[in-house]
């Protein structure tokens, strides 16, 4: 699966998106008609240190699924994306069957 990263207004270091691309690739592994992945990272201009929000969209034939979600870090915001990407990618596996 082909997975794209997007930084808005900042640029990502590579750790980062070798991150990203291990954990929403993992995603095939529930559902291995998925197409491609997308992922978007901001930075949301608050005091507040919950101010990293990371949106994971997964395409599958005729179906986008989509998660985004706020953290201390971009690394739990994805990790917190991608199970909620998860359900919504077991789910509609479910009502294939």
């Amino acid at each position: 699966m082909e997975v794209k990263v997007h930084a808005v207004h900042f640029s990502v270091d590579k750790k980062l998106v070798d991150y990203i691309e291990e954990k929403v690739g993992k995603l095939n592994l529930f559902n291995d008609h998925i197409v491609s992945g997308e992922v978007f990272l901001r930075l949301e201009n608050t005091t507040d240190v919950d101010n990293k929000i990371g949106e994971v969209k997964v395409h599958l034939p005729g179906k986008e699924l989509f998660a985004k979600k706020q953290a201390k870090s971009f690394e739990e915001a994805i990790d917190l994306a991608v199970e909620a990407v998860r359900k919504q990618v077991l789910k509609e596996k479910e009502k294939a069957l």
